[in-house]
């Protein structure tokens, strides 16, 4: 079956860096387009990153020139750089994928604090 599982959070000083990745399996993961997202408390799941089948991305404004997705396709890994971040980036990150016929996956997420 499908299966997405971040690692990489924990807690970091406003401006500093960390990378996040997400495992992918029970797909094809080369075939598909991969998502970042982020939800933080009391606030809805909110789009930041998509990197495409061809290694195209494209940014949430509020990250836009700070984070950056890639992805291994022989690892079946994306990832998400973050970097000078700051106390309003603290959320639980989560990996997304859709796959036919418009179905969602989601991982289990990983936790970002960004101390001021």
């Amino acid at each position: 079956q499908v299966q997405l599982v971040e690692s990489g959070g924990g807690l970091v000083q406003a401006g500093g860096s960390l990378r996040l990745s997400c495992a992918a399996s029970g797909f094809t993961f080369s075939n598909f387009g991969m998502r970042w997202y982020r939800q933080a408390p009391g606030k809805q799941r909110e789009f930041v990153a998509i990197i495409d089948t061809g290694g195209r991305t494209n940014y949430a404004d509020s990250v836009n020139g700070r984070f950056t997705i890639s992805r291994d396709n022989a690892k079946n890994t994306v990832y998400l750089q973050m970097n000078s971040l700051k106390p309003e980036d603290t959320a639980v990150y989560y990996c997304n994928v859709v796959l036919p016929i418009l179905t969602n996956y989601w991982g289990q997420g990983t936790q970002v604090t960004v101390s001021s």
